[in-house]
C-alpha cells in the first residue's frame, strides 16, 4: 500500500507540472498563421497547450522504454531502499501496456510472466464497455490542461537555449480567486513553477514546478507536503512530436498524519518508435 501512494504522489505532481506522459505537438496551421510578431506570455502558453491537445493521439503511435528509480530517503537525506524497474511499454489494439522487463537487475520470474500474459490477454480482450470506461478515465486524467490559463498568472521572464533550441521561459504562479473545475485542476492553487516553451513547434522542452502549499489527495489520507519538487525534460522526436526523456519527483508526504514518506524518483524514457498493434505475448 505504501508503494501505492508513493506511485500516486509521483504521477499526480507529474501532471501537475506537465502533460507527461502526454506528447506535445504543434500543427503546420499554428505555424505563421494568426501570430503577432511579439508573443506575450498568455498567447505563447495558449499556442503550447493547443499543440499538446491536437498531439495527445500522437502517444498512441509510439513503443518506448522506461525505466523507473524509485528510493525512500531518510530524515537525514540518505537512501534507505531502492526500487529500479525497466519497462517496455507496448501497444495493444490502442492501448498502452506496460511489460515489465526488469526488476533491481532481475528479469521477470516465471510467475510475473505468467501475470504479465494474464493481464495482456486481458486487454486484447476487453470489451467495449471496459474500452469505455478506459478512455473516459484517460480524457479525465487529462482534463486538468485545459484550466491553466484560468488558474495561473503568466509572465514571459526571458529566452534560453534547451538542448541547443530556442526556448521562451514563462513563470506561472496561482492566480488569486481561481475556481477549480477538476479533480486535478483543484491543486493548482498550491503549485507554482516554470515552463520552457519551445519558440519553433511550441512544444513544452522543460517544466520546473514545487508545491507552496500542502495539500490532501486520495483514499489514504496522504497529504503532499510544501517544497515537494519535479523536473520534468522532453525531447523532439522529430514531425513536431515532442515526449518526456526524463522525469525527477522529489516529494515529501505524511500518511494518515503520522507516517512520513520521502521520496526521490527518477524516470527516464528512451527508444522511441512508431509502433504497431498486433499479437504480442510477454513470455516470448
Amino acid at each position: 500500500m505504501e508503494f501505492l501512494v508513493a506511485l500516486r504522489i509521483a504521477l499526480l505532481l507529474a501532471l501537475l507540472a506537465a502533460s507527461s506522459p502526454l506528447f506535445a505537438q504543434s500543427s503546420g496551421a499554428e505555424k505563421g498563421q494568426d501570430q503577432p510578431s511579439v508573443l506575450d506570455a498568455r498567447r505563447i502558453v495558449a499556442l503550447s497547450i493547443a499543440a499538446t491537445e491536437r498531439s495527445w493521439h500522437a502517444r498512441d503511435n509510439y513503443t518506448y522504454t522506461e525505466r523507473d528509480e524509485d528510493r525512500r530517503m531518510d530524515m537525514l537525506g540518505h537512501v534507505k531502499s531502492e526500487n529500479i524497474v525497466v519497462t517496455n511499454m507496448i501497444l495493444v489494439d490502442g492501448a498502452r501496456f506496460a511489460q515489465s522487463i526488469e526488476h533491481n537487475g532481475q528479469v521477470p520470474s516465471i510467475k510475473e510472466r505468467k501475470k504479465l500474459d494474464a493481464d495482456l490477454d486481458k486487454l486484447k480482450h476487453e470489451t467495449p464497455e471496459q474500452k469505455i470506461i478506459r478512455l473516459r478515465q484517460d480524457q479525465e486524467n487529462r482534463s486538468f490542461l485545459r484550466d491553466v490559463l484560468e488558474a495561473f498568472d503568466l509572465h514571459l521572464v526571458g529566452e534560453e537555449a534547451v538542448a541547443g533550441r530556442q526556448a521562451y521561459v514563462i513563470q506561472a504562479t496561482p492566480h488569486p480567486g481561481y475556481s477549480a473545475h477538476g479533480k486535478y485542476a483543484k491543486i493548482f492553487s498550491r503549485v507554482e513553477g516554470k515552463l520552457w516553451i519551445d519558440k519553433q513547434d511550441f512544444g513544452w522542452n522543460k517544466v520546473d514546478g514545487q508545491v507552496t502549499e500542502a495539500f490532501s489527495m486520495g483514499l489514504f489520507v496522504a497529504r503532499v507536503q510544501q517544497g515537494s519538487h519535479v523536473i520534468l525534460e522532453q525531447t523532439c522526436v522529430g514531425g513536431a512530436v515532442w515526449v518526456p526523456s526524463r522525469l525527477e519527483v522529489r516529494a515529501s508526504a505524511r500518511i494518515l498524519f503520522v507516517k512520513s514518506l520521502d521520496i526521490d524518483r527518477i524516470l527516464t524514457y528512451s527508444d522511441y518508435r512508431p509502433g504497431a498493434d498486433g499479437p504480442y505475448s510477454v513470455s516470448k
